[in-house]
């Protein structure tokens, strides 16, 4: 394919490409500097040190053996924490004069134990927002962010290797992350030293700084990044981090200020998780449940912490509001502590200096920092979509979202939305040499928004990825879609091109498993299965005009075996059965969001519980009573039509019957077709006129409405919407007339 050739010339040599090249990197790593990879082993590490790691030079590891990265990167921003930087390090120093005080020799790291100790003593006052005065005065903060822009500056080299000026701000309230990493334009516009979060740990006084510096001629952009260990709280939809309504305000300062999300690192995914996404064959992938410094008596919540879960919200906050504060572009990284990153499978050396680092306690599951280290996986990378490896040139493709994540691999992803992909003879089997230009032309890249077509014409996506050289081939092309209605979401995954002969399920569509090719004995695999290149254009065939959507692609390559399985032949142990023996790496491309335009009349769906008016009100806890308790009832979805058997009996066991599974589910019903099928009921109780029950460690409820001679029900995760009315039992659940093929 001439278009091949096109995106593999070397970017070092070429000049500015107005069709955009992709440069792999790093936006998420971690030095000696950071008071935490100070004090797990990792002494000596500088920004100097992993710029140079980034471009293929060795760095020695805590344990002493040897890091060195399989391809070099083409650009990296070394993100030290801006809490207590440098200050762990100094306070190991005999020749400072913070190592020679009471606090100091605190800080000193002698014994193994003093590892645990003094990361607890940091973190706890950065969990608590109480700073030790001492280690945070401006001088020492200015002092140390001099020297790492310093490193960054020495480190760039325009065209070749570009080195951000970066950092963590570190929010962690109540063990929840909230971390972001801050990326600047250029050096000669930067901060006398960072924001940190003991100036506050609230997102949105970052926001309101950042907001201040860009007044002042100074360009940044922040990343989130684990929003799998935010316990909820990185994607709220009610009120903000000070508890106010989140608003269109909120939802405009987070969007001017956060345009992308970490999809994966060395903790684990954020994409989905099988809760939420129960239809999606794949969403088990690198789960972490994790609360930071492990906090007694708790653990991480689900609805909240994902990402998809945080489109789908952000397309229902569009609807039902006119905001939608979560419109985000996709990275990776690593998160690692070692001054180096490990991206491949057969290269995993841990993240967290000689608390992982070494390969047999690895593998006997030694408990690090509250965490089994055979969960944690490889770093990922960010792919950017730019005209040339320059600082201008990438932190434009980042704040415009031209961006995607994979989970290590280096697989080439394009992803193109519009109405105008049809033409065979752009599109056919063989492809114009120009299809890039094309393509820029008749829609709008990864990361953008698709204008609404004025004739409810579908949108249709173009899709093209070839695989990485070193790594798996690759085993399909898939395009997840969100959309929203009456304040619910709804998702489905669709496989639009895939390798070999295999033929979609008659019954679900979906495309069977690849043939595995793992010997997991010998923790090794074959490329003969599988396509080095897959492509297609693909016309949504469930658009609606009239609903917000979002889609993304999701490439997947075949089953390799993963690091633990490999390390497991080294060490000479049988493979860990808590882990899956096998990988698919993959990449997700930024999402391409549809609106509809002014003029679409909606879809009359749910009732407005704010339009219910004085013609109804909500029953009292003596009437939902008296309605559910040792009951059935059927409820009618009221925005997909949908028919359901709900039995509440009298022992607090409330049981969904009926679920289709050809019917999309709203969001946070978790697997409610398993649950139908199987009888798994889900808690309840009737509080305080609400039925309350449990969707992860969250508490969802439901409330009843007496509207003339109809009964509604609505759920409080719905955003202010009636959604489902009790209806008499139906004679039968499937209309034939409707379901002819």
């Amino acid at each position: 394919m001439s278009a091949l050739a096109i995106l593999s010339a070397c970017p070092a040599l070429a000049d500015p490409n107005p069709d955009r090249d992709v440069f792999f990197g790093e936006q998420h790593l971690h030095t000696s500097w950071s008071f935490d990879a100070y004090i797990f082993g990792d002494t000596k590490s500088t920004p100097a040190d992993a710029y140079n790691y980034a471009k293929g030079k060795p760095l020695k590891h805590a344990l002493g053996f040897e890091m060195k990265i399989e391809q070099p990167l083409d650009w990296m921003g070394v993100t030290d924490h801006s809490e207590y930087v440098g200050v762990v390090q100094q306070a190991n120093d005999p020749s400072t004069a913070l190592a020679k005080s009471a606090l100091g020799k605190e800080l000193q790291v002698k014994t193994p134990a003093d590892i645990q100790r003094i990361y607890l003593l940091l973190g706890r006052t950065m969990t608590a927002n109480k700073p030790i005065a001492q280690l945070v005065s401006p001088e020492l903060m200015s002092s140390v962010w001099d020297r790492n822009n310093e490193m960054a500056d020495a480190a760039n080299e325009p065209g070749k290797f570009t080195a951000f000026n970066a950092y963590e701000w570190t929010s962690t309230p109540n063990s929840r992350n909230m971390h972001r990493n801050i990326y600047f334009k250029d050096s000669k516009h930067l901060p006398p030293y960072p924001f940190s979060s003991f100036d506050s740990q609230a997102p949105e006084d970052l926001w309101a700084w950042m907001d201040k510096q860009r007044g002042e001629g100074i360009e940044l952009l922040a990343i989130s990044h684990n929003a799998n260990l935010s316990d909820g709280l990185m994607y709220p939809t009610e009120v903000d981090m000070k508890g106010r309504p989140i608003d269109e305000a909120w939802a405009e300062s987070r969007v001017r200020n956060e345009p992308l999300i970490e999809m994966k690192q060395i903790k684990g995914a954020s994409e989905t998780h099988p809760l939420l996404s129960p239809n999606d064959e794949f969403a088990n992938y690198e789960i972490l449940s994790y609360l930071l410094g492990f906090p007694e008596g708790r653990f991480d919540g689900i609805k909240g912490s994902f990402v998809r879960d945080a489109l789908r919200n952000g397309l229902a906050m569009q609807d039902t509001r006119g905001y939608n504060p979560y419109k985000m572009g996709f990275v990776s990284g690593s998160d690692s502590h070692n001054g180096a990153a490990p991206y491949r499978q057969d290269n995993f050396f841990g993240g967290h200096g000689a608390g992982d680092g070494d390969m047999k306690g690895r593998m006997e599951g030694k408990i690090f920092a509250g965490m089994d280290p055979r969960f944690l996986n490889p770093a990922g990378l960010s792919a950017l979509w730019a005209e040339e490896n320059t600082r201008a040139s990438l932190f434009e493709a980042m704040k415009r979202k031209e961006t995607y994540a994979t989970s290590g691999t280096r697989i080439k992803v394009r992803f193109f939305g519009g109405y105008d992909f049809t033409d065979r003879s752009l599109w056919g089997d063989r492809w114009s040499e120009f299809w890039v230009t094309e393509a820029y032309k008749r829609g709008v890249p990864m990361g953008s928004d698709l204008p609404s077509d004025s004739g409810g014409k579908a949108p249709s996506f173009l899709v093209w990825a070839v695989k990485d050289p070193t790594s798996g081939n690759l085993d399909r092309v898939q395009i997840v879609k969100g959309w929203s209605s009456s304040g619910q979401s709804f998702e489905k995954v669709y496989d639009v091109v895939w390798s070999g002969d295999r033929k979609p399920d008659a019954v679900t569509g979906k495309v069977p498993a690849i043939a595995s090719t793992v010997d997991i004995e010998n923790a090794t695999y074959e490329n003969s299965v599988g396509s080095s290149e897959l492509s297609m254009v693909w016309t949504d065939p469930d658009f609606d005009p009239s609903v917000h959507a979002f889609y993304y692609a999701r490439v997947l390559e075949i089953p390799t075996p993963r690091w633990t399985t490999i390390q497991a032949k080294e060490v000479g142990i049988k493979v860990p059965k808590v882990v899956p023996a096998t990988v698919q790496e993959r990449a997700w491309t930024s999402p391409i969001w549809y609106a509809p335009g002014k003029a679409k009349e909606r879809a009359a769906a749910g009732v407005r519980i704010a339009d219910i008016g004085t013609g109804g009100e909500a029953l009292d806890q003596q009437a939902l009573t008296a309605l559910t308790v040792g009951k059935t009832a059927w409820l009618k979805n009221l925005v997909n039509g949908a028919m359901y058997r709900m039995v509440w009996d009298a022992n607090g066991q409330r049981l969904m019957h009926n679920v289709d599974p050809g019917q999309a589910l709203p969001q946070h019903f978790g697997d409610a077709v398993e649950n139908s099928a199987f009888g798994i009921p889900v808690a309840y109780e009737v509080t305080d006129g609400k039925i309350v029950e449990n969707f992860g460690n969250e508490k969802l409820s439901w409330t009843a409405y007496k509207v003339g001679e109809r009964t509604l029900f609505a759920r409080s995760d719905e955003f202010g919407y009636a959604n489902y009315e009790v209806v008499p039992a139906p004679e039968t659940l499937v209309d034939l007339n409707k379901d002819k093929r």
